[in-house]
């Protein structure tokens, strides 16, 4: 005797990407020279206040569905061996 089985469609995920980084050198010189400027510097402090509550919104929801036939049966309606 033979038992069927119920068989979903697949499930098919997205790919796993892998990313290779391949790297060579090059040299390049940098000649940075420098100078210093002197800057005096004031600062006028503005302060701004941002008050913020918050709150909380629960949502339920149910529907009826009405069912054509006899009404539900016990599962499984037959002992299985």
């Amino acid at each position: 005797m033979h038992c069927l089985q119920n068989v979903t469609a697949p499930i098919v995920h997205p790919p796993r990407c892998n990313v290779l980084h391949h790297f060579e050198a090059t040299i390049v010189p940098h000649i940075h020279p420098s100078h210093t400027t002197h800057v005096y510097h004031h600062l006028y402090e503005h302060q701004h206040y941002f008050p913020h509550t918050e709150s909380a919104v629960a949502q339920a929801a149910s529907r009826h569905l009405y069912c054509p036939g006899p009404g539900p049966m016990p599962f499984p309606p037959f002992p299985l061996r």
